[in-house]
């Protein structure tokens, strides 16, 4: 018996719905560098993240004791960063996944060898994911995974520790890994780790870079290095890194109506467009930028 008008409309619109979730965007947001940006539960209460990497284990390898940096918030070295264990596990029950960002601006960081990477990544199994450890810094919740956001020192063997991160997921929980590369093709440091193919979502920074970047109305060069990135990328999530507000960069910051207009048009053409990423928390919370641009990306 072929189905009613009525049924009709609900399978269309079933499908519409499905057809519009799979194409939305969503936006990864980093929390942690500023103690005036709110606690962590506020910020993934807003509902506007779908992913927030901690900033940032700004020390490990190298012989280096890994250090954890999440500036006002708490501070490690007193083991007082244990009580964000409930913000996390109450984030996680949002949808939200919290990753733990690892590198930065500034930091010492480095990985010697293959056997470095292979020590790091089991320091950073036990301590914050899924492992077992007496010192876990952020208390027993089990971070959702490890995003790369290697920005000096030398890019080797971010490979074998994207390996090694990787082969845990075998022990129940998978772990998800992302990177924060810049946008200059392909990137400096972790070009070498992305060529695994193991990262589930890729967040380049388009900004700081003139060069790859959107500037006053010319979507070119920004569209042109995207291009690159889809097409290079084994990655099927690649998100657009932009600052939050103009002072949360050196340049590269796209005013709303832009980004709405000229820029996400161009990048939704990609079957890889997986949303938007924003530095930071803090600068998001000045000027409201993820909840004015949520609707389109």
């Amino acid at each position: 018996m072929a189905p009613s008008g009525l049924a009709r409309f609900i399978l269309f619109l079933i499908l519409y719905l499905v057809l519009s979730l799979s194409d939305a965007g969503r936006i990864a947001i980093y929390w942690g560098q500023n103690g005036n940006e709110g606690t962590l539960d506020e910020t993934c209460a807003t509902g506007d993240y779908a992913f927030v990497n901690l900033a940032f284990l700004c020390t490990f390898g190298a012989g280096n004791t890994p250090q954890l940096n999440l500036a006002g918030h708490c501070d490690p070295f007193s083991n007082g960063c244990g009580s964000f264990s409930q913000d996390i596990k109450s984030s996680q029950a949002k949808g939200v996944k919290v990753m733990l960002s690892i590198g930065g601006d500034a930091g010492a960081y480095s990985l010697t060898s293959k056997d470095d990477a292979r020590q790091v990544a089991r320091y950073i199994w036990n301590n914050y994911l899924g492992g077992h450890s007496s010192s876990r810094p952020l208390g027993d919740a089990v971070l959702d995974g490890v995003d790369f956001d290697i920005e000096g020192g030398s890019p080797d063997h971010y490979d074998d520790l994207a390996r090694y991160l990787s082969a845990y997921s075998a022990k129940g929980k998978k772990v998800y890994l992302t990177a924060a590369p810049q946008c200059l093709y392909p990137d400096a440091w972790v070009g070498g780790a992305l060529d695994t193919g193991l990262f589930d979502s890729v967040w380049v920074q388009f900004y700081n870079s003139p060069p790859c970047q959107y500037s006053s109305g010319h979507v070119t060069n920004l569209e042109d290095a995207w291009k690159q990135w889809t097409s290079g990328l084994k990655a099927t999530n690649v998100f657009v890194g932009l600052p939050a507000a103009p002072d949360a960069a050196g340049s590269g910051f796209i005013p709303v109506g832009d980004l709405k207009s000229q820029v996400l048009p161009a990048l939704k053409k990609s079957t890889k467009y997986g949303g938007v990423m924003l530095w930071s928390r803090y600068y998001d919370d000045q000027t409201g930028y993820s909840k004015a641009i949520k609707p389109d990306v």
